[in-house]
């Protein structure tokens, strides 16, 4: 199975159990993150843009001081495929790294 197909809904649920941190809303998975300070939430997002570039899969990002939201969804297959489980890892590594 190609990335960018569709998954099925036991494969979210599969892909979700292995991401803890992220949750599904509607067709696409959400992540909410606090970090240590205004310059780690700008030096993560750095992070998580080289990774988008990567994959050529881009997240939304809402910044709030210290708080990142990350929105995943493959707007092309018209829900969540393995891009955006792999995406999350990648943003789950950069929080961790940071």
């Amino acid at each position: 199975m190609s990335k960018s197909t569709r998954l099925t809904d036991d494969q979210i649920t599969a892909g979700l159990a292995a991401l803890p941190d992220w949750t599904r809303e509607g067709e696409a998975i959400v992540r909410t993150a606090e970090t240590a300070g205004f310059p780690t939430a700008i030096a993560v997002v750095g992070v998580v843009a080289e990774a988008a570039e990567e994959l050529d899969h881009h997240p939304d990002i809402d910044i709030r001081w210290r708080t990142l939201r990350f929105v995943l969804s493959t707007h092309s297959a018209g829900g969540l495929t393995g891009l955006d489980l792999t995406m999350a890892a990648r943003i789950d590594q950069a929080l961790r790294d940071a």
